[in-house]
């Protein structure tokens, strides 16, 4: 294909940065390089599909037995181009006994051909067989002959145009290959920042939801030391207002006693000298008698 030159800078320097730089972060040059191949192929895959339609119309129509016959001789006819194609591939890089092995299966090959050739002929017509049925590669959109010699077949399947859709199919299915894998891998550290993101959230709900028990707890037990000190305090006053009142009472008693006792002393010291004046007065009266008596007796 005469594509022209290419425009994109072929350096060995630069594709060596770049695979090491794809090894530390992605760069997405492969969604490029997946869509200029898919441009390749679907291009490909249009003019084979074009060619298959003008074949359709052109040549004549046969019964689904002898297609599948001629079918059977195109297969065998691209096996045998490929292993040409190989064995020569093979000799170019000296493996003369790679080669050589390659070039026996060849001859078995050519012998399944000839027989499937035979089969082929006697389910049509001479004049029929005699003309050119034409397939289309499924690879390269070439046109193929039923009958092409080995040397045809070899020249096909070992050019550059055919390895080169080759290599490009093979290249586009191992970039898509690729990108799959970074997907799912990227799906996986998406899910895994995803985790650990729920995970840490998780965490600080437990250490809210934590703060918010010891809070409570702080705060109950605060109530509780205000309410026990609240009772102590009442049981202090209670206990003061008590002692104040059995003071008090206490002290009216002594004072009440006090009092009674004195009053009783009081009385008792008034008794004591009213007996003492009433023991003077007889004293004194029987003093009084004893001395008129003796004034009398002198008489």
């Amino acid at each position: 294909m005469d594509l022209g030159e290419c425009t994109k800078i072929h350096d060995l320097a630069l594709r060596a940065d770049y695979e090491i730089a794809s090894k530390e972060r992605d760069l997405f040059f492969e969604l490029d390089a997946v869509d200029h191949l898919e441009s390749f192929i679907a291009d490909c895959d249009r003019r084979t599909e074009l060619a298959k339609k003008r074949l359709a119309e052109t040549q004549e129509e046969i019964s689904a037995e002898v297609a599948a016959k001629a079918e059977k001789v195109h297969e065998l006819n691209e096996e045998i181009g490929k292993l040409l194609a190989k064995a020569e591939q093979l000799g170019a890089e000296g493996n003369v006994d790679e080669a050589q092995k390659v070039l026996q299966e060849v001859e078995k090959v050519r012998t399944r051909k000839k027989d499937a050739e035979e089969e082929y002929r006697n389910s049509m017509p001479a004049s029929s067989f005699q003309q050119q049925k034409l397939r289309v590669c499924e690879v390269c959109s070439a046109y193929l002959g039923l009958h092409d010699n080995d040397r045809r077949l070899a020249d096909h399947f070992g050019g550059k145009l055919h390895l080169g859709f080759i290599q490009i199919r093979e290249k586009l299915d191992q970039l898509k290959k690729t990108m799959v894998d970074k997907q799912e891998k990227r799906n996986q550290e998406r899910l895994k920042r995803r985790e650990e993101r729920e995970k840490e959230e998780r965490m600080k709900k437990r250490s809210r939801s934590r703060d918010r028990r010891r809070r409570r707890s702080r705060s109950t037990s605060r109530d509780k030391r205000r309410s026990r000190s609240r009772s102590r305090e009442r049981r202090r006053r209670h206990r003061s207002r008590s002692r104040s009142r059995s003071r008090g009472h206490r002290h009216s008693h002594e004072r009440s006693s006090k009092h009674k006792s004195s009053r009783d002393r009081e009385r008792s010291s008034r008794d004591r000298s009213r007996e003492r004046d009433r023991r003077d007065g007889m004293n004194g009266r029987s003093d009084s008698r004893r001395a008129e008596d003796r004034d009398m007796g002198d008489l």
